[in-house]
């Protein structure tokens, strides 16, 4: 998870908290917004990294 994911999702989690912790729903569902937000980013980012790397196999392949 890069730094910046990693910090999306910890501020999540810090609104979702903050969010429970006074009542405020608006507050909390941002919270949980914000960290499914974070985890779909890393995703995309990991399948990214995965077809730059299946690029490179085939252009491997191909140089044979």
């Amino acid at each position: 998870m890069s730094d910046d994911n990693a910090a999306d999702k910890l501020k999540g989690k810090a609104k979702e908290m903050t969010g429970k912790a006074t009542g405020d729903k608006s507050k909390e569902t941002e919270g949980k917004t914000d960290q499914v937000k974070a985890a779909a980013e890393k995703k995309a980012a990991d399948m990214k990294d995965r077809v730059d790397g299946a690029k490179e196999s085939f252009k491997r392949d191909d140089d044979s």
